[in-house]
Order: structure tokens, then C-alpha cells, then sequence
């Protein structure tokens, strides 16, 4: 691997920084959206029984908010109906909705810089093609013989920097496109359960608890 990067020149030291920052990026995304930790499964369920029982303490609140994103969204809209046990669907929705709004943009944190360097890595991945090609012109200098060395360096350079800048950017996009689906899937099922909580609350209003 070191005889490919001084193979490939300094050009490709962008694009080395480039992968660490995916991969970085790539692996907490995988930690960060995990389904245990956005919409665990059943939770909508619980809720929707604590709530028939009267209205859920604060601390069954809190926990309830860090729970999940999900978990995050529903404790604002039971706080909401506990603190106006009378309040109409619009103003209900209106706390739902902006929670849940907190909540997509949580899960989209650091999708723009990981489709920053799907986009960039061609073009560093192009630069070092430039580059080599650049160094392949030089070796041909008029007047002088061809310098078989410095033609087989630049070819390199040209290769190895137009391969990596792939090699960083397909994957990336990838991952990109990937959590760009699982975080609408994951918003769909918010939705979902928002408005299952809605209707349980305008249906049956939280009574205080003893």
C-alpha cells in the first residue's frame, strides 16, 4: 500500500483524507441510526398504553425523550396534552410536527459532507490525472530523450490517483443514498406513530395523574 502512495505522488494525500473522513462518517452514521436508538419497534404501543392510564409523570417524560428520536417526538406531543389537557388538534399537531422536524434533522446530520466527498473525490481523483499527465508532457521535453523513468512515473500518477478518487467516491455515494432511504423509512414510521398518538389524545384527553 505505501509502494501505491508514493507511487501516486502527493496528490493523492487529499484523497487519503477524504476516506478517513467517510469511513469516520459512514461508521457513526451506522451507530446514530440504528433502529434501537431512532424508532425502536413496539414503542408506540407502550406509549399509547401509559397514556390510556393518565398522564405520565416528568420523569416518565424524560426517560421517555431519551429513549429514542422517536421517544423524543412522542414525549412532546403527551407534554403538550398534559400541560393544555383541553387543547385542540391543530396546536397538538403543530408540537408533533416540530418535534419531529428536530428529529429528521438529527438523523441527516453529517449526509451533506459525506455527499461532499462522494462529489469531490472525482475531482481530486481528475487533479492527480492532470498532475500525471502534466509530468508525462514534461518527460517529453524537445530537444532531449525521453526519459523512460519520469514517463512511467507520471503514468502512474495519472492511474493511481483517477482509481482512488473512484474508489473513495462509489462507496460513499452509496452510503450516502443508503441512509438518504433509512432515514426516510424511519420518517414514515414517525409520522405513523405521531398520528396514532394524536388521535389517542384527542380521543381520550390525559387525566392528571394521582
Amino acid at each position: 500500500m505505501l509502494s501505491i502512495i508514493q507511487a501516486a505522488g502527493w496528490p493523492i494525500w487529499p484523497l487519503i483524507l477524504c476516506s478517513v473522513a467517510a469511513l469516520a462518517l459512514v461508521l457513526e452514521r451506522l451507530s446514530s441510526l440504528r433502529r434501537a436508538r431512532v424508532a425502536p419497534d413496539g414503542l408506540i404501543d407502550e406509549v399509547i398504553t401509559v397514556a390510556r392510564q393518565g398522564t405520565p409523570s416528568s420523569d416518565m417524560l424524560q426517560k421517555l425523550a431519551d429513549n429514542s428520536l422517536l421517544g423524543a417526538v412522542l414525549a412532546a406531543g403527551l407534554k403538550t396534552a398534559a400541560l393544555e389537557p383541553r387543547i385542540s388538534e391543530a396546536p397538538l399537531r403543530q408540537a408533533l410536527e416540530t418535534a419531529g422536524s428536530t428529529a429528521a434533522h438529527r438523523m441527516e446530520r453529517y449526509l451533506n459532507a459525506l455527499s461532499t466527498i462522494a462529489s469531490v473525490a472525482p475531482l481530486l481523483g481528475l487533479l492527480g490525472t492532470v498532475i500525471g499527465m502534466i509530468e508525462i508532457f514534461g518527460a517529453q521535453a524537445p530537444g532531449s530523450g525521453t526519459n523512460p523513468a519520469q514517463l512511467a512515473h507520471g503514468i502512474s500518477v495519472a492511474l493511481y490517483n483517477t482509481a482512488f478518487g473512484l474508489i473513495v467516491a462509489i462507496p460513499s455515494l452509496m452510503a450516502h443514498r443508503y441512509f438518504r432511504t433509512r432515514i426516510a423509512d424511519y420518517l414514515h414510521d414517525m409520522e405513523q406513530a405521531s398520528e396514532r398518538l394524536l388521535q389517542q389524545l384527542l380521543r381520550m384527553p390525559l387525566r392528571a395523574a394521582h
